[in-house]
């Protein structure tokens, strides 16, 4: 299997984050031998950083060692429905503020790799309690 990627660990090394970047760094490089992949949400996520110049991006991501992951089936659709609804009915009940949605796509999709690489542990955990996390180090 592999490792999700999320967004803000390769914004990171991407940004050249002085505090973040070396540790993203290092957690890509210690389970790259595992494989990584990015979600399409993150895809697009990242897209505004190479100013939606998809060659730029593509050979960011190969020169990181990520693949986009080709994955997303019915077991993560419907992980994704659930949790959004979820989501959506606390919302209602005043018990949350923010719309998570790519974190509920890119969670759901974590759900079936090894798990996810995340600075934002707590955003994943309320709605997958089961995921397995790493933060970078």
């Amino acid at each position: 299997m592999s490792w999700l990627v999320d967004t803000c660990v390769l914004l990171d090394i991407l940004q050249g984050d002085p505090v973040f970047g070396p540790a993203s760094s290092r957690t890509l490089d210690r389970l790259a031998p595992e494989g990584l992949e990015i979600s399409p949400v993150t895809s697009v996520e990242l897209a505004p950083y190479f100013l939606g110049d998809s060659q730029r991006q593509e050979t960011f991501l190969r020169d990181v060692g990520i693949m986009v992951s080709s994955s997303w089936d019915i077991a993560a659709r419907r992980a994704a429905e659930a949790a959004w609804a979820a989501h959506i009915d606390a919302k209602r009940k005043g018990l949350a503020a923010k719309k998570p949605i790519a974190d509920v796509l890119i969670g759901a999709l974590a759900l079936h790799h090894d798990g996810l690489v995340t600075r934002n542990p707590a955003d994943f955990r309320r709605h997958y309690p089961s995921l397995r996390i790493v933060e970078p180090d």
